[in-house]
């Protein structure tokens, strides 16, 4: 198996600049491009060099046309700075995206990532784990110098506990009523479908998130199998590797579409009005971006998007 070799972090399939069906190899190192098979069972191989895929939560900065890192008036957009009140240990705080509001029965709920409202699963360096019914808020503890009382609770952490054994990196929080728009409507981006549209390759995509803003990019590979490690709290020890399979990857370059603190946002379709969810993003490199296709999402939380 080409993914025992602990250079080769990712497989995905995608086509050629003539069409033709290629096996998409990510690795990590020079050793292991060089020692890439050209072929397998007669389909051709091109392989990539990545740094390691990391789960794309907090670092300082922002960009797009509005701010997406501003404390807002409420009701508030999303695809916004945001997370756990209470992620701060070790002596730093952590954030990433409020991305986008799901039904889940009677509820409206905010979809992010795991990873984002619910990776504190030790009493560590804070004394306490993400619970259910802990606020969720806007923005993130790294744009307001890591001091919750500067924040809005906008709303309440739904625990699902989806890694390390679910295939998608995922979490929920139940709204506050009156703190989020209850049409989900996402800066730069508005109102979005309540419909989704499956990936494809070459599909033009964008996505509205807390550090990079509003960009846009190509869905460059699916069926991909990543491999992403987690840590067991905020900048604390790496703890489980999770392997995800049928994956979403999306071109990267110098990290313009996706950076630290953009995990969790919504990646839609290219369109100017009411785009259609196709995946959620939570994962890459300076090249690759990786996103659960969202219709898995949904299924995991018996869910649909907040549209029209």
């Amino acid at each position: 198996m080409l993914m025992s070799d602990p250079d080769v972090i990712g497989t995905a399939t995608s086509f050629d600049d003539n069409g033709k069906p290629v096996v998409l190899l990510l690795v990590t190192s020079e050793r292991a491009r060089s020692a890439m098979p050209r072929s397998l069972e007669g389909t051709d191989v091109q392989v990539v060099l990545t740094e390691p895929i990391v789960a794309m939560k907090g670092r300082p900065g922002g960009g797009g046309g509005v701010s997406h890192t501003a404390i807002q008036t409420p009701p508030i957009q999303l695809g916004t700075s945001g997370g756990w009140r209470y992620d701060l240990a070790n002596g730093y705080c952590c954030a990433g995206t409020l991305g986008s509001l799901i039904q889940v029965g009677g509820q409206k709920r905010i979809l992010s990532n795991y990873h984002v409202f619910e990776a504190d699963i030790v009493n560590g360096g804070n004394g306490r784990r993400a619970q259910t019914g802990d606020p969720v808020i806007q923005p993130g503890l790294i744009d307001i110098n890591c001091n919750e009382n500067s924040a809005q609770n906008v709303a309440t952490l739904v625990v699902s506990g989806a890694l390390p054994n679910a295939n998608v990196d995922a979490s929920t929080a139940t709204i506050i009523s009156g703190m989020v728009d209850p049409n989900g409507a996402i800066l730069e981006i508005g109102t979005i479908s309540s419909q989704t549209v499956g990936a494809s390759v070459n599909q033009a995509v964008k996505k509205s998130g807390r550090t990079t803003g509003l960009t846009r990019s190509t869905v460059s590979g699916l069926n991909a199998t990543i491999s992403v490690s987690y840590e067991n709290e905020c900048a604390g020890s790496t703890v489980f590797t999770a392997t995800f399979t049928g994956q979403i990857l999306v071109a990267n370059k110098r990290s313009k579409f996706l950076a630290g603190g953009d995990s969790g946002s919504l990646m839609v379709e290219d369109v100017s009005n009411n785009p259609r969810a196709v995946g959620l993003l939570f994962a890459g490199s300076n090249t690759i971006a990786v996103a659960n296709p969202i219709d898995e999402v949904l299924s995991y939380f018996n869910a649909s998007m907040v549209g029209n």
